[in-house]
């Protein structure tokens, strides 16, 4: 079973996630918050596999809130999903920059939302690899300097090859075809530089990819 909690500060809107998810078998909610102080004690208690948070809430805010859970290091299995209103908005960079695993719209569809919280539960960044591209196109846009990181001294030349193939929105198979590797051997690198670069997921990797100037946007048409 996969444990949720849910993060927003609208009773109707956590209503209708609850019932949604408790409709499957796999997924059921743990415990809810009306604001990001709430989430944090909640799941500092009850221990989820999954936050969905919310970003705009009164008082301690889910940006706050994401990053008091993931810097516990007694919620090192926990999943944060940011829950957005709208597509891309500007406090989901900081969120993945802390390490939340993606984002969902609150206007996805109902299915969409369950697979979401099934790859998040299982290790896996909730960005594919569309989401991806825009994402890093858009972040690259603002005025931002890269900032090297000593932590991409400890990758191979292969390692950092694919990680900056990941943060150009590349999938493992694509990054397999690219390199004509294995989608196994492909995936073993990236979870090697994972491990390495020390990021909870794929999410992260991106925008440390970006940030460190592995990627540039654009470099791989």
């Amino acid at each position: 079973m996969i444990r949720v909690l849910l993060a927003d500060d609208q009773a109707l809107v956590r209503a209708g996630f609850r019932a949604l998810l408790n409709s499957t078998p796999d997924i059921g909610v743990v415990a809810e918050a009306g604001d990001g102080a709430e989430a944090v004690r909640l799941t500092r208690t009850e221990r989820p596999d999954v936050v969905l948070m919310d970003i705009r809430m009164p008082g301690v805010d889910g940006l706050v809130a994401t990053e008091q859970i993931l810097t516990d290091p007694r919620l090192g299995e926990t999943r944060v999903v940011i829950l957005t209103t709208f597509d891309l908005d500007d406090y989901i960079f900081d969120a993945l920059r802390m390490g939340a695993s993606g984002f969902l719209v609150k206007d996805t569809e109902p299915e969409d939302l369950l697979q979401g919280v099934r790859v998040v539960a299982r290790g896996d960044a909730l960005l594919s690899p569309n989401v991806t591209r825009r994402l890093i196109a858009d972040y690259a846009g603002r005025p931002r300097r890269p900032e090297p990181s000593a932590r991409l001294d400890e990758l191979t030349d292969r390692e950092r090859e694919i990680v900056a193939l990941v943060g150009a929105g590349l999938s493992n198979d694509e990054i397999a075809d690219r390199l004509v590797l294995s989608p196994a051997t492909a995936k073993t690198h990236v979870s090697r530089a994972m491990i390495k670069l020390r990021v909870r997921d794929r999410a992260q990797l991106v925008v440390l990819a970006y940030e460190t100037g592995l990627v540039r946007p654009g470099w791989t048409d």
